[in-house]
């Protein structure tokens, strides 16, 4: 047993070093890449842009296409009742 953990103390103690510089460097970054994801969320790329505009326009012409349609009915509706035969 005192034989392993004296094989293995070196190879432990050169691994160290290795996790501790990773965990430095993870600090040291942390506060650069949360400013990035702040003025991520703070902004809008022009990709997301373009699809919120995209989304809204499919929405007002959708909007539009059912107003036409009901004025559409209503105007055909007030044809016939008037008595006209082509209400087309």
């Amino acid at each position: 047993m005192t034989k392993t953990i004296m094989l293995l103390a070196p190879a432990m103690l050169l691994m160290l070093p290795g996790c501790i510089a990773k965990t430095a460097v993870d600090i040291v970054t942390l506060p650069v890449r949360a400013g990035a994801q702040a003025a991520d969320w703070a902004t809008t790329s022009q990709d997301e842009a373009d699809r919120n505009y995209g989304r809204k326009m499919r929405k007002q012409e959708a909007e539009e296409g059912k107003a036409r349609k009901k004025a559409d009915e209503q105007r055909r509706r007030e044809c016939r009742k008037a008595g006209y035969d082509n209400c087309g």
